[in-house]
């Protein structure tokens, strides 16, 4: 999944809405095959997610829209910094739909979340990077509505939700995108890489994370999702000479430390097998 920043900086001669467009093509195209190597009626595995299913893949596609715009108006460090701070945000929705209680621990690590977010949106204000910043934090609001619908709907398979956001921002963008007289008519190059971020960020990433929240405990998802918010600057990094500024080393550092914490907490507190 780190692989999507980098993907996006090769994209150079498209907008916004026509990348979007490419990659929910791919991104569904993945989804679809899965479906049918796994031999099971693609209308009837959406059904089997309800309404939960629904409301999952309309935040997911906020989260997949915010996520680009993010990174084509800010740096991929800013953008995967505060998309990590989904984790604060899906604690807040947990409480608030599910009445998950929300622990001492956790209220230590918003605090230290949103001073993250706080040091790197003033910074961005000062760049001028405010708007990619705040579409970056809207996609950490529409990726943590997905995960809370997630746990909600935990004993049915939700793997079709990807495939409801890919349709949704699909059709969002594509509309988007004519409306705005930039057209869908993009070199070859930017369709494939695209597409190829929808087949293997979204459609083999996404699909990967989702299974695997059935069968790993939610803490221990958190460390591990973070390994993408370390590994996607390092490769602009390498590829682009996209280096982090100060301010948002520091603001990440916090960011990271704060949910890394309370994770460790959780971890210690799952019962041993």
């Amino acid at each position: 999944m780190s692989l999507g920043g980098p993907i996006i900086r090769l994209a150079e001669d498209s907008t916004e809405w026509q990348f979007l467009f490419y990659r929910s093509l791919g991104a569904g195209l993945a989804l679809l095959a899965w479906l049918v190597v796994t031999r099971r009626p693609v209308l009837a595995a959406i059904r089997g997610t309800g309404a939960v299913g629904l409301v999952g893949g309309l935040c997911l596609a906020v989260g997949f829209t915010g996520y680009v715009w993010g990174v084509m108006n800010s740096t991929v460090a800013n953008a995967l910094f505060l998309l990590s701070a989904s984790p604060l945000f899906a604690a807040l929705l947990g409480w608030a739909v599910m009445r998950e209680p929300v622990s001492r621990s956790m209220r230590f690590a918003m605090a230290g979340v949103m001073t993250g977010v706080a040091i790197m949106i003033g910074e961005g204000l000062a760049e001028a990077d405010l708007f990619g910043d705040l579409a970056a934090l809207a996609a950490a609001v529409g990726f943590a509505g997905f995960s809370v619908c997630i746990r909600r709907g935990r004993h049915t398979d939700m793997s079709p939700t990807i495939l409801i956001a890919a349709a949704v921002t699909a059709a969002v963008s594509g509309t988007m995108a004519l409306a705005g007289g930039a057209g869908l008519a993009v070199p070859v190059a930017d369709i494939g890489l695209a597409a190829a971020y929808g087949v293997l960020v979204i459609g083999a990433g996404i699909l990967m994370l989702t299974i695997g929240a059935r069968h790993v405990p939610a803490a221990e998802l958190v460390v591990l999702s973070l390994t993408e918010v370390v590994f996607g600057p390092i490769w602009v990094a390498l590829a682009f000479g996209e280096v982090p500024s100060a301010l948002t080393l520091l603001g990440g550092a916090v960011l990271l430390g704060s949910i890394s914490a309370q994770a460790a907490v959780g971890m210690r507190r799952q019962p041993i097998d």
